[in-house]
């Protein structure tokens, strides 16, 4: 596994680190976000659906579940399974996410982790100060190994 760590110094960096990352993404990829409440999950995702070309205001699924972005140069899937903690287990139809035609975004994967894929990029935001977060990238996988994700830090 291939570690990387790095520190974001505002909202914006946070959402450029976003932006960046989805150049590094292809069909079929599952990120999973780790980090408490407020962190920046969200913010990381709304750079990687701009990466992707998408235009639409990306908000927390907390509510939904599953918010689906279409309108970009590859499909982004946005989860929350935080509300997922106290359900009884249930096929709810991951895998089609998982294996299928775009990118898939999971906040609050320990909800579901039976269900997150082997091969799976990890992403850990932790808040060092109200503006600064310390960002650790892991890379489950041998398929993204020559990504490029090195160039990031």
């Amino acid at each position: 596994m291939l570690e990387y760590q790095l520190t974001t110094h505002s909202y914006d960096d946070t959402e450029k680190l976003g932006e960046q990352l989805s150049q590094l993404l292809k069909i079929g990829d599952v990120v999973v976000l780790n980090g408490d409440l407020g962190v920046g999950k969200t913010t990381l995702t709304r750079g990687l659906a701009r990466g992707f070309g998408i235009k639409r205001n990306v908000k927390s699924p907390t509510f939904t579940l599953i918010r689906e972005y279409k309108d970009g140069r590859v499909p982004l899937y946005h989860m929350d399974a935080y509300r997922l903690e106290s359900s009884p287990d249930e096929d709810l139809g991951f895998d089609e996410y998982f294996n299928g035609d775009g990118i898939t975004i999971v906040e609050w994967p320990q909800f579901i982790k039976d269900e997150i894929p082997e091969e799976h990029i990890s992403i850990n935001i932790k808040r060092l100060s109200d503006t600064e977060r310390q960002v650790v990238i892991k890379l489950h996988g041998e398929k993204f190994t020559d990504r490029g994700f090195g160039e990031l830090v």
